[in-house]
């Protein structure tokens, strides 16, 4: 033994030489000595310590076996063992105590530290006391965050593992015996963590203390961390991620409750924009946590969380969606017991969350394969549990800056982003966009105001056709033309807006044409502009009228404007009572349970409730249902029959809305030439079809047993294409007496003016002569939820104008010599009473025509997925159906509209181009020069 530390006072050797020399030392403090050569080791000891790296030097080379040396611990933490019966060693103690912090300070290697932390596990007697042990264990734990692990394979890195508990553990005994060292140590992991500093990343290892942190702490820190001023947004938004990240640490249990305290803590105090960067940032990253067994739980707890509490949008969702499908693939395949039960809790979070955001049938589709055999939560349970996690329930106004920055998507087409509950207007306005001929006729008005309504579409339209942006935030738009009664921020019918946002523009033209009789001086004054400046010229030329008096129709009654007639015949003395209204949609009732539909081709029972008026009325109209006239079945199929009835369809609604309707019992007409209520018979017809038909399936039915609007969730069939029976009057002698429309809030029946003789009833019907006007469907949109109080609202659109010959006339038939004409041809013969219904062949529709507008996204889509959506995705229905009238190719020439001639998208005029430009600059210079 002396001759061993002789060698070791006096050696020259190299280092090699030296460490097998300690080696050699430590080997020997193991074994039995005498009091003389412990006295000897004491003496070394202390000289190895006091000594420094250039006395080291000086005595022959010792300098390189310095305390970052892992061998001179275990030499220092063997001599310990032999000396603790020594009464010197108390002095031993405080200079170790002095040492070891030194040694932390310099940033040891995992394996110096886990060396150091077995010896003062051993003899905490070397742990720095009182202020000091403030300080080691904060420079300990900075420490902890320079351990980097280079290592690929297993054996190194479960070593890694080993080292970085056992440093860990350290500091969760001296939080024990100091409880004072515990907060300034948590204070310093933040201070790490939160670092902006682009040149430190401090190690996950970090997260191996998070155990070790009592969990009643956890409400007094994050607290404390959330209302510090002094902590900037770009500070928490770093400690956050960073915190997520520890979550791929293997050994470390409360990691998630941490970073979900977090979260709450941040929407707490309302910081929306870091919950949204950070959400978005690491989404993904979560994610693929759960492909690991030993972080899966955790992942899932966060993941949950993140998902639930994000639900002002479907962005976060949408980025893991494309990740979903293979992990649910794997989960069944491995076969592992808790793999089964790890995914019945991922399935039912994805169920809430496609619940949540519909209307996205690519994007589900294959989930929704994927996870077909796995049980599905219940609409209460899905309500119940994305109520609980929300926090954008706490503002309404965070839509404005979502959006993360990017291209447009492959179709070309922008996206509105939501401002908060505005799905109603949005897929309303992508609507009118796609409504090809209504574009461009918006888009060629000449108009100088800025404050018109008019203005602000024409505006929009031009923005949404020419910018960069991949999706745009109509606010401006919204403000004007948001309805009075409309609260902002809540949900709202797309219906009751539509309706809304035509009446405004038609009586703002019309307001511009009253005003030029005045003169252009009370035009500008009123409005922003002169009455000139509200027109469509010189780009497309306009017909005068064509009989004196006749007003000029308003853009709005030239593209959506109809005319209907009601008569009601008294069924005593068939007398007749007829008027005329306009209109700009036809509200479509499903019928009773007990009425059958469909028109001369035969009825079929409906199992939905009778609701709405004709033109804009109630939708929880108590209107009986209409009786078929005699020789009509208005019988139900028996219960074992209806599984084969086909579904209902657009024509079969469109059929019933147009059937004679019986007014009986309590809701007998008044019949004047009687002067008594009498059973009488109510018949509507289409006396002129607009160039936009627009159709609104009265799905809201009013539940008297319940007092609440449930809606009727029935597959409706859609065609692309229909004819629409419309009544026009021969020439022969007058037409019918007309009635001025009345105000609506009173008894119809009771405001018709009788016709006369039965005769004249005869005589009228002879001179009118019902001719198929042709249609095609150029938009459909859908409302996606189970109430008229909830759900969501997107929209199908394609480009299709009166002249695209998808729809032709019945006098046109197809040439047979021209192989290029696929165009489909209507079946000769066919009836003009009921709405006739024309299949198109799949070869004659153009791929990917068909976009699925909803909100921020746009994707191209077709129209098989128009027809099926509400198979494959239930609470998914049609709501509002768009169709656009097909002209004769020969009446009234190539783009001809109404006596309108615009075919092509018109050039920009010059403020709507500086707009665009000034926005599209905008957009690149916040971007950062990405496009």
């Amino acid at each position: 033994m002396d001759k061993i530390l002789e060698a070791l006072v006096g050696s020259t050797h190299s280092v090699p030489v030296k460490k097998a020399i300690v080696k050699k030392v430590v080997e020997a403090a193991e074994k039995e000595v005498t009091v003389e050569q412990c006295q000897a080791l004491y003496s070394l000891t202390t000289r190895l310590i006091l000594l420094g790296e250039d006395a080291f030097q000086r005595q022959q080379g010792y300098g390189t076996l310095d305390r970052k040396d892992p061998a001179i611990v275990d030499y220092i933490h063997s001599c310990l063992r032999l000396l603790i019966s020594c009464p010197s060693v108390l002095e031993i103690f405080s200079v170790l105590q002095v040492e070891v912090l030194r040694v932390v300070c310099e940033r040891p290697e995992p394996v110096l530290c886990a060396r150091l932390a077995g010896m003062l596990s051993d003899f905490v007697q070397c742990i720095p006391r009182d202020k000091a042990a403030v300080l080691f264990c904060q420079q300990l734990v900075r420490t902890i965050a320079y351990f980097h692990c280079a290592a690929s394979q297993e054996r190194e890195l479960r070593e890694y593992v080993t080292q970085v508990t056992k440093v860990s553990t350290l500091l969760q005994n001296i939080w024990k015996a100091e409880p004072t060292t515990l907060l300034p140590s948590l204070q310093e992991v933040f201070a790490i963590i939160s670092s902006t500093d682009p040149s430190f990343d401090p190690s996950i290892a970090l997260a191996s203390l998070v155990q070790h942190i009592p969990l009643q702490m956890i409400t007094l820190v994050i607290k404390s961390l959330t209302t510090d001023q002094n902590v900037k947004d770009a500070s928490m938004t770093q400690a956050l991620c960073r915190m997520i990240d520890w979550l791929s640490w293997p050994l470390a249990h409360y990691v998630d409750t941490w970073v979900i305290a977090l979260l709450k803590g941040l929407a707490a105090v309302q910081k929306f924009t870091i919950l949204i960067d950070v959400t978005l940032l690491k989404i993904e990253l979560v994610f693929s946590r759960l492909w690991y067994p030993i972080v899966r739980q955790g992942a899932l707890t966060v993941l949950s969380h993140m998902l639930l509490s994000f639900q002002h949008s479907p962005e976060a969702f949408h980025l893991v969606v494309p990740h979903t499908v293979s992990l649910i693939q794997m989960l069944k395949s491995d076969g592992l017991p808790s793999s089964k039960a790890f995914l019945h809790q991922f399935t039912e979070l994805i169920h809430c969350m496609m619940y949540q955001y519909s209307g996205f049938p690519e994007l589900y589709e294959n989930i929704l394969e994927a996870i077909k055999d796995m049980p599905k939560p219940s609409e209460e349970k899905i309500k119940l549990v994305l109520n609980q996690s929300a926090w954008t329930s706490q503002s309404n106004s965070l839509a404005s800056g979502l959006p993360r920055l990017m291209g447009k998507s492959e179709t070309g087409k922008t996206g509105l982003i939501n401002l908060g509950n505005t799905c109603y207007m949005n897929s309303i306005l992508q609507t009118l966009f796609m409504a090809t001929d209504f574009r461009r006729h918006v888009l060629s008005l000449h108009l100088s105001g800025t404050h018109t309504l008019m203005k602000k579409l024409q505006l929009l339209f031009a923005i949404l056709a020419h910018t960069q942006r991949a999706a745009y935030a109509p606010r401006s738009f919204f403000d004007a033309s948001r309805p009075p009664w409309f609260t902002a921020g809540s949900q709202q019918d797309c219906s009751e807006y539509l309706r809304y946002l035509l009446d405004r523009l038609h009586e703002e033209e019309k307001t511009i044409q009253a005003l030029m009789l005045t003169g252009p001086k009370h035009a500008d004054a009123g409005n922003g502009g002169t009455p000139s400046d509200f027109t469509d010229e010189p780009q497309h030329q306009v017909d005068e009228p064509s009989e004196a008096g006749e007003e000029r129709k308003t853009l709005i009654e030239k593209m959506f404007g109809g005319r209907l007639s009601t008569g009601i015949r008294c069924l005593r003395c068939h007398s007749v009572s007829e008027k005329e209204e306009p209109f700009t949609d036809l509200s479509l009732a499903f019928q009773p349970a007990a009425q059958t539909r469909g028109g001369v081709d035969g009825g079929r029972a409906s199992t939905s409730a009778h609701q709405g008026a004709v033109n804009g009325g109630s939708e929880a109209s108590d209107i009986p249902g209409r009786e078929r006239q005699a020789g009509g079945d208005s019988s139900v199929p028996p219960a074992d029959s209806q599984h084969a009835v086909p579904p209902l369809s657009v024509p079969d609604m469109v059929n019933y809305f147009l059937a004679p309707e019986i007014l009986d019992e309590e809701n007998k007409y008044y019949c004047e030439r009687c002067s008594s209520l009498q059973r009488a018979e109510k018949t509507l017809r289409v006396l002129e079809a607009p160039e936009y038909l627009v159709l609104t399936l009265l799905r809201f039915a009013y539940d008297a047993s319940c007092h609440v609007r449930r809606k009727i969730l029935d597959n409706v069939a859609i065609p692309l294409l229909v004819q629409l029976p419309v009544h026009s009057h021969s020439g022969r002698g007058p037409s019918p007496p007309q009635v001025p429309s009345p105000d609506g809030g009173e008894n119809l029946a009771k405001k018709l003016k009788p016709s006369g003789e039965d005769g004249e009833e005869r005589e009228a019907e002879e001179r009118t002569q019902v001719e198929p006007v042709p249609y095609a469907l150029c938009a459909v949109v859908m409302h996606s939820g189970m109430s008229s109080e909830s759900g969501h609202y997107y929209s199908y659109g394609r480009n299709v104008s009166s002249n695209d010959g998808l729809c032709p006339q019945k006098d046109e038939p197809q040439d047979p010599a021209n192989p290029t004409d696929s165009n489909p041809v209507l079946p000769s013969g066919s009836t003009c009473s009921p709405l006739a219904l024309q299949e198109t062949p799949q070869a004659a529709l153009p791929p990917r025509d068909w976009f699925l507008f909803n909100d921020s996204r746009v994707t191209f889509t077709s129209f098989q997925s128009v027809q099926s959506i509400t198979s494959r995705f239930p609470k998914d229905t049609a709501y509002i159906l768009i169709y656009r009238k097909q002209s004769s190719r020969h009446s009234q020439g190539p783009g001809a509209t109404n006596g309108v001639r615009l075919s092509s998208e018109p050039p920009l005029q010059k403020d709507l181009m500086e707009a665009v430009t000034k926005d599209n600059k905008l957009f690149l210079q916040v971007s950062g020069g990405l496009y």
